[in-house]
């Protein structure tokens, strides 16, 4: 099957620079701000530069037990980044490959669009609809908790 896209803008009060970094440190800050979902999370490669592979080790509330990314692209000065998935999730199970790359636009209002592209090539005869919702909420999740966390700590990642 020839891969699939899917993409997701997510408006944002918080300034671009900071939402991008609180993303990007996400193994750190998901075990805090979602105990409920990520149990735990750890660098398994890397410094956080291209490269870098992270696990993020998930709740009982997930359908499965782990993730983990790699990160391909990373650049500090435009706030973007790209991930891949390498292994966990539904890699072999629904999904051949997946990967996401998020830009963060700083708005004239102080805030931020953060703009995510998601490419997946579904494994054959994998039906995947619920998934690209799933995968979107997922996003949407992880902004609007590290937003929160950001706004309730003006400090951080400053």
């Amino acid at each position: 099957m020839s891969p699939s896209t899917w993409t997701l803008e997510i408006e944002s009060p918080a300034p671009a620079a900071r939402l991008f970094k609180a993303v990007l440190d996400w193994h750190n800050l998901a075990p805090k701000l979602l105990p409920n979902i990520v149990a735990s999370a750890v660098g398994v490669q890397g410094e956080g530069s291209v490269g870098s592979v992270r696990q993020l080790n998930f709740t009982s509330a997930m359908p499965f037990g782990y993730v983990k990314e790699r990160l391909d692209f990373v650049d500090f000065d435009k706030f973007e980044f790209k991930q891949s998935l390498v292994e966990g999730g539904d890699l072999g199970k629904k999904i051949e490959s997946a990967s996401s790359q998020f830009k963060f636009e700083q708005t004239s209002k102080g805030g931020c669009v953060c703009k995510v592209v998601t490419t997946y090539k579904p494994l054959p005869g994998v039906e995947n609809k619920d998934e690209v919702a799933k995968g979107k909420e997922a996003v949407t999740g992880t902004i609007k908790a590290a937003e929160a966390y950001l706004l309730d700590n003006p400090g951080a990642y400053a």
